[in-house]
C-alpha cells in the first residue's frame, strides 16, 4: 500500500547537514521506568540512516498523560519525562544527547519553545553532542491545543529544523507534533512509519480463513473498529470487558462491573452480528471472580456460558478459561487460519493470565498463518508471560508486533491507512 498512496519517504530525502525533526513514538515510560523498549528500538533504523546521511537529530516523543482533563493543567514531572528514554539510547548507542528546558506555566506547561535551545543547536551543528530530544511534547500547551496555540507550537518546532521526519505510527492522534509540523517542513515518512503501513496493507488485503482477536475494557472505544472487523474477517473473536458486555446482551444476565454504556453499546453491536451468522466465534468457559483483588483459592469458578440463564447474576468476570481454546471447534478455527490479528489481553492482568497465555499458545501452533500483533498491552502480556515466543516474534517473518495497536485499531475502523491523521498530514505535504 505505500507505494500506492505515494507517501514521502526518508530514503528520498536531501539530508546532508541538515537538522532533522523526528517525531517518535517512544512512549513506553511508566512512573519513570522503561518497561519494555520495543517501540525505541524499532526507531534505531531511522536515525542511523539520518546519521549516516549526514543529518543532526532532534527527537520528540510524547509520554504519558501529563493533561489532567477536567481542569486542562499539564503537569511537568518525573513520571512523564523523556529522560528515562535518553538515558537508554546514551547507553545502547554511546551518544550525548541533550534534553532542552523552558520555563514552565503552573497551569499550562511549557508555553513554547523559547530561543534559549539555539545554543543547544548550535552544539549539535559543531558536533558538540550528537543529538538533542525535546521534553515530552504533551508538556507544551500548543500540543493539544486549537487554532492559534497550536499553530505557534508548529512554527516554533519547525524552526528548529530544515527537516520533518514522522516515524510515530503509534501517534495516530491530531496533534501538533504529529500533523502540523508538516505544513511548514520538507516531510517524510521514517523506516518504521512505512514498515506499520505495508504491514496495514496485509489486513486490508489479508490471507484467508482471516481470524481477528480483539479485546478490552470498554466497548466505546472498540465498537467502530469491531463492526469493521465483522466485514472484513472471517471469524472474531472477544475478551475482556467487550466480550462480558456481549454476554450480558446476548444472554440476558448481568456480570459486576459492566456499565449501562456499554452493554447498550452491545445491543447494537449484537444486531449487527445477526447480519453475519457464524462470524463471531463464542468463547464458551468463562471464570468468575469474587474480587477484582487477585485470584485466591475458593473465589473463582469457571463458567460455562451455555448453561446461563436469562437474568442470572454473576461476579466479576476477569478471563476466559483455557478449556474454552481446548473446544475443538474453536482449535480448529485457529489452525485453519492463513491469518490472524490480535489485539486482546483475554484477562485482568497480573494475576489473571489463563486466557490470554492459552491463546497466544494456540496461535503459535499455526506454523503456516501470519500473525500480527497489535501493540501496548497486547504486547507486554507477551513478553511477560510468554518470552520465549516474544524473542522468536521479533525476528520471525512469520510474526509482525505492531508499535501502536490503537492506531491499527482506527486505521481499521477508517478502512484505509489515510484515515490516520499524521499519514493524511503526510501525504498533504508531498500534493
Amino acid at each position: 500500500m505505500i507505494e500506492h498512496i505515494h507517501i514521502p519517504k526518508i530514503q528520498d530525502a536531501d539530508l546532508k547537514d541538515k537538522v532533522v525533526l523526528v517525531r517518535v513514538d517512544h512512549n513506553v515510560v511508566k512512573k519513570g521506568v522503561i518497561y519494555d523498549p520495543y517501540r525505541i528500538d524499532a526507531t534505531i533504523g531511522t536515525l542511523y540512516h539520518i546519521n549516516a546521511k549526514g543529518g543532526k537529530i532532534i527527537l520528540m516523543s510524547h509520554i504519558g498523560r501529563p493533561k489532567d482533563k477536567k481542569s486542562g493543567r499539564i503537569a511537568i514531572n518525573e513520571h512523564t519525562s523523556v529522560e528515562p528514554i535518553v538515558e537508554y539510547l546514551e547507553s545502547k548507542l554511546h551518544i550525548n544527547i541533550k534534553i532542552p528546558d523552558f520555563y514552565r506555566d503552573h497551569e499550562k506547561g511549557y508555553l513554547g519553545i523559547e530561543t534559549s535551545v539555539n545554543h543547544l543547536i548550535k552544539e549539535l551543528k559543531s558536533d558538540k553532542i550528537d543529538c538533542i530530544y525535546l521534553p515530552n511534547t504533551r508538556w507544551f500547551y500548543g500540543e493539544e491545543s486549537s487554532d492559534e496555540d497550536s499553530d505557534r507550537f508548529a512554527r516554533q518546532l519547525a524552526g528548529l529544523a530544515d527537516v520533518f521526519v514522522n516515524d510515530a505510527f503509534g501517534s495516530w492522534q491530531p496533534h501538533t507534533s504529529t500533523t502540523g509540523v508538516n505544513k511548514y517542513l520538507p516531510s517524510y515518512a521514517g523506516f518504521l512509519m512505512q514498515r506499520e503501513i505495508n504491514n496495514l496493507d496485509r489486513i486490508y488485503n489479508p490471507k484467508r480463513p482471516f481470524v481477528a482477536v480483539v479485546a478490552g475494557s470498554k466497548f466505546d472505544t472498540k465498537i467502530e473498529p469491531l463492526y469493521s472487523l465483522l466485514e472484513k474477517a472471517d471469524h472474531l473473536v472477544l475478551g475482556g470487558v467487550i466480550y462480558n458486555a456481549y454476554l450480558c446482551t446476548k444472554y440476558g444476565i448481568s456480570i459486576k462491573g459492566v456499565s449501562e454504556d456499554d452493554t447498550m453499546l452491545a445491543a447494537e453491536f449484537v444486531k449487527k452480528c445477526n447480519e453475519f451468522p457464524g462470524k463471531l466465534i463464542e468463547l464458551p468457559y468463562i471464570i468468575e471472580s469474587d474480587t477484582i483483588e487477585g485470584r485466591f483459592e475458593n473465589q473463582f469458578r469457571v463458567r460455562d456460558i451455555r448453561y446461563l440463564e436469562k437474568e442470572q447474576e454473576l461476579n466479576y468476570v476477569l478471563d476466559i478459561s483455557s478449556r474454552s481454546f481446548d473446544e475443538e471447534y474453536v482449535k480448529r478455527i485457529f489452525s485453519e487460519a492463513q491469518m490472524i490479528f490480535v489485539n486482546a489481553v483475554m484477562g485482568l492482568t497480573p494475576h489473571f493470565n489463563e486466557g490470554t497465555l492459552s491463546l497466544d499458545q494456540l496461535i503459535d501452533e499455526n506454523s503456516n498463518a501470519v500473525k500480527l500483533y497489535g501493540g501496548g498491552d497486547t504486547m507486554q502480556e507477551l513478553k511477560r508471560l510468554l518470552p520465549g515466543l516474544y524473542i522468536v516474534a521479533l525476528d520471525s517473518p512469520s510474526y509482525y508486533i505492531f508499535t501502536g495497536g490503537g492506531a491499527v485499531l482506527k486505521a481499521i475502523q477508517e478502512d484505509s491507512v489515510k484515515g490516520l491523521a499524521p499519514v493524511k498530514a503526510l501525504l498533504a505535504n508531498n500534493n
